[in-house]
């Protein structure tokens, strides 16, 4: 059965009119299956079913083992799936190439992480605009979109401080930075509040949901956290590799 999840009324949003799918995210029978040794077969998904329509803030929770980084991993195409159908953003991914995939990640996709993942030789200035770098962008639209995501977070007045001169919520602040760089449509987080206390993660989650409603993008993010609930529009429960009604 296919699970249609529609956002809590007190939230409810209309998805955006300039996407050209109906939904940011649709699987279908999505399984993922790895294997131990000659015989051994160990299914990390089993059968999911979504349909999630565009400009919502969902979390993915669930116990560790219950299947949340393989969804993401195989959501954003750096998981092949064994089985099924993954269509984000309108493609499925199922029918893409590694070159294809590696391409549309970059113009599409931002994601953020537990560890933060910033270079740390690089300035919070420097670890956003290398993302525009890589994709191509020009110096002065480069420059211009790094201030506005910078201020977006708030911290242009430490754009020149290097990871180490910024505490876990900056850090993570100049991730989520990043990951709006390349002006994606979907932005996939895996515990992003994991390391951070709870006054810190209000505010990135706080952070999330407004990002989410002003800059019109989808967010999937995976997380144990119980404070995610009172920000997010919508929880999935992964339990054994598939959604709980």
């Amino acid at each position: 059965m296919t699970s249609h999840f529609t956002p809590m009324a007190k939230k409810t949003k209309t998805a955006d009119p300039s996407a050209d799918y109906m939904y940011a995210i649709e699987t279908n029978a999505l399984w993922r299956v790895y294997k131990v040794g000659a015989h051994l077969e160990v299914p990390a998904l089993r059968g999911i079913n979504l349909q999630i329509e565009p400009g919502h803030f969902i979390a993915l929770k669930g116990r560790s083992g219950s299947g949340k980084t393989t969804l993401l991993n195989c959501l954003s195409g750096l998981d092949q799936p064994t089985s099924g159908m993954a269509r984000v953003l309108g493609r499925d991914l199922m029918q893409m190439n590694d070159r294809q995939l590696t391409n549309w990640r970059r113009e599409h996709l931002g994601f953020v992480f537990q560890s933060f993942g910033l270079l740390p030789a690089l300035s919070a200035y420097e670890n956003v605009e290398l993302m525009l770098r890589i994709k191509g962008v020009r110096a002065r639209e480069r420059h211009d979109r790094t201030l506005y995501c910078l201020d977006l977070v708030g911290l242009r007045k430490w754009m020149d401080h290097r990871p180490y001169e910024l505490s876990g919520g900056q850090q993570q602040r100049v991730a989520i930075a990043r990951a709006l760089a390349n002006k994606p449509q979907l932005i996939l987080a895996d515990e992003p509040t994991g390391e951070l206390d709870s006054s810190t993660a209000r505010e990135i989650l706080g952070l999330f949901q407004s990002i989410v409603r002003e800059e019109h993008i989808t967010m999937l993010m995976a997380s144990h956290d119980g404070l995610v609930d009172e920000y997010v529009d919508m929880i999935l429960q992964l339990k054994d590799g598939q959604v709980a009604e």
